[in-house]
């Protein structure tokens, strides 16, 4: 089966929302086995929406809208679908009444207008209900094509998709795809790709497709299978031929994220962590604590931006800021010493740098990142491209990789998790 995606909204189109159910839905579509060809996003102006249900149906079997089932003039996804299939809406009462109870229960009158996001085709149509929004979805069946409609919003349709749509598309579908992604970070996709380029040759089931990422490399193997337990036979072994070509360079092999992988590695370990940042402004403490959990080993952050808060809060000399400057080797381990120490952590960790993009001429890029332990502390130069928020990414990344690195280093005897 071949499908696209058309997004609804003005608002896409102006660049006011970042569409982010596109990358969603065409992710989930390849784990069934469904082609997608197509990406369309239209406003919400019903002559041009008519002319792209109309293409998307001469070239797809399955089309997925995004958006436009709210209860304003300009929600007219569903009557616009309606009419190329040549079908009536109707009121439903089973949903009106669940819209009026909704409605109540949040303390808001139920207008008019509300009423057209309980309207369906009396056949031809399966609905798809919506426990997080007023807008139930539906999907219309006719003449050997589907079309699939959801809401706008990502926490509305996302689950949506995974409660409603996939039963329905197990169904239909005769295979699926199983896919894993290899992380890769110091390596970039060129050095990659060269280095495992008759690996990918040689593949037709599963298939490699590398990806770059702000700083980072990942590769998506994808095999084409019944069920996952044959997928995973297929892709474990082309996993394992990669990881003798560039296994030093691989933090995971499931698509965890960095901050994943330390958060794992920290609470497996039994150590606690502790950040001082400067040029990240909080970015390493904020993905760390952005995991489930992480209050049993994060101590505190401590953004210390100028060099009277460094000396004051973290103890740095005086004489370090002026013989070494703040950007520094000696200032990042006094940092991170400091930080480590003071809040009783095992590990401490620093940033500071030239983030730019003005001050220090010839010098943006340049950050140093230090890693104290009670064994010791070592401080490392980076030096990174890009503007001020790649810059920055960067040496969050690079920051969380070495504590990746100091972590199985520490442990490498007694440490049993597969973060990989």
């Amino acid at each position: 089966m071949n499908a696209e995606i058309i997004s609804v909204g003005t608002e896409l189109l102006m660049g006011q929302i970042l569409n982010t159910n596109t990358r969603y839905l065409s992710g989930r579509m390849a784990d069934f086995g469904i082609n997608m060809y197509y990406h369309v996003t239209v406003g919400d102006n019903p002559t041009r929406l008519k002319q792209c249900i109309a293409n998307a149906f001469s070239r797809s079997d399955i089309v997925l809208f995004t958006g436009g089932l709210g209860p304003t003039e300009d929600d007219l996804t569903k009557e616009t679908v309606a009419d190329y299939f040549g079908l009536e809406l109707v009121v439903n009462e089973k949903y009106k009444a669940w819209l009026l109870e909704k409605m109540s229960s949040r303390g808001y009158p139920c207008t008019p207008n509300n009423i057209k996001q309980v309207m369906f085709p009396a056949d031809h149509c399966i609905i798809l209900p919506n426990p997080r929004g007023t807008a139930p979805g539906c999907i219309m069946e006719k003449n050997g094509k589907t079309a699939i409609l959801m809401p706008g919003p990502p926490w509305e349709m996302e689950p949506m998709f995974e409660e409603e749509v996939v039963p329905y598309l197990q169904k239909r579908s005769n295979c699926m795809f199983h896919s894993r992604t290899i992380r890769i970070f110091g390596k970039g996709e060129s050095q990659v790709e060269y280095a495992i380029k008759d690996i990918v040759d040689a593949q037709s089931n599963p298939t490699i497709a590398p990806y770059a990422k702000a700083a980072e490399t990942t590769l998506r193997i994808t095999a084409r299978c019944g069920s996952e337990e044959e997928g995973e036979k297929l892709i474990q072994p082309v996993i394992q031929a990669i990881e003798d070509r560039v296994g030093e360079f691989i933090y995971s092999t499931h698509g965890r994220e960095m901050h994943e992988v330390c958060a794992e590695l920290l609470k497996a370990s039994g150590l606690k962590i502790a950040v001082a940042e400067s040029c990240t402004g909080g970015m390493i403490a904020s993905r760390l604590i952005s995991v489930p959990g992480s209050s049993e080993w994060f101590m505190e952050g401590a953004v210390t931006y100028s060099c009277d808060s460094k000396m004051r809060r973290l103890g740095v000399k005086a004489e370090t800021l002026e013989k070494y400057t703040d950007v520094s080797a000696e200032t990042a381990k006094e940092m991170a010493d400091g930080i480590r120490l003071q809040s009783g952590a095992d590990i401490g960790i620093s940033t500071t740098g030239y983030a730019g993009p003005t001050g220090a001429p010839g010098l943006i890029g340049q950050v140093f990142i230090a890693v104290s332990t009670e064994e010791g502390c070592n401080a490392y130069e980076v030096n990174l491209k890009g503007n001020r928020e790649r810059v920055r990414d960067g040496a969050v990344l690079n920051a969380l990789n070495l504590l990746r690195k100091q972590i199985i280093a520490k442990n490498r005897c007694n440490l049993d998790i597969n973060v990989l």
